[in-house]
């Protein structure tokens, strides 16, 4: 969801604290900022900036990374998702069932938020043992395949300060690019096994990764010899629909 928001400097909507609460949300969508770099970016002063955020967090607005500053919540693709303004999430229900049934496998997908990867919607496998990721997870972009897909074609300045402490490294994150698919086995969580592939949005940019999970009895220690190619397949259907205007 995007946050349509015209400065004070232009108009006002004449509610002085919904036009900051929503300047706050604007200045977020581009990526994680702490108090101070949200003062700036708004001008609002430092203690409501601080009061606004903290209500706009209690509101599942505006939620924190690992480092402690202000990212944009759960809430926002929640409420995109109810007022039907999210196609990808429309598109990824059906698209992760499918999966899920052609892999035996559960299935996810991934949107970035900041120094996280958020899952937004999910197909849980039937029966069995399974890898349970409920939607509003909040897992880490330094280890698994779908952090791998979601870091692998950023700018080489983010992505070089992505890897700092990450479980894989740019030889790993150039054999994703050159395949087009990601692994990991046991790399977020002791006896999972996973595989990944990009989403991208109309302007080619990764926006999302789909992804299989599952135990690594299962999957073996290579998954992407046995899901890669269905991963894939459902990756690139859901690029192909949002590139369809």
């Amino acid at each position: 969801m995007r946050w349509h928001y015209q400065s004070v400097d232009r108009k006002s909507s004449g509610v002085g604290v919904l036009d900051k609460a929503l300047s706050i949300l604007a200045a977020l969508e581009a990526g994680p900022r702490s108090l101070s770099e949200l003062v700036s970016a708004t001008g609002i002063a430092r203690p409501t900036a601080h009061r606004l955020a903290v209500a706009l967090e209690f509101h599942r607005l505006v939620s924190r990374d690992f480092s402690g500053r202000f990212i944009l919540g759960a809430r926002s693709s929640e409420l995109a998702t109810a007022a039907g303004e999210d196609r990808l999430l429309i598109l990824a229900a059906p698209a992760l069932i499918s999966l899920r049934d052609a892999t035996g496998e559960s299935a996810q997908l991934y949107r970035r938020q900041g120094d996280s990867r958020i899952c937004v919607a999910t197909a849980e496998r039937l029966s069995g043992l399974r890898d349970s990721v409920p939607v509003g997870t909040t897992l880490t972009m330094q280890a698994g395949s779908g952090a791998q897909i979601l870091m692998a074609w950023e700018e080489p300045d983010k992505l070089h300060r992505g890897l700092v402490g990450a479980k894989f490294n740019a030889v790993n994150l150039a054999a994703v690019r050159r395949r087009g698919w990601a692994q990991s086995v046991g790399e977020r969580e002791a006896g999972v096994a996973s595989v990944s592939a990009p989403v991208r949005g109309p302007n080619n940019k990764v926006i999302a990764a789909v992804s299989i999970s599952g135990p690594i009895e299962r999957l073996s220690r290579q998954p992407g010899r046995m899901h890669a190619a269905a991963v894939v397949a459902t990756a690139s259907k859901l690029s192909k629909a949002l590139a369809v205007k």
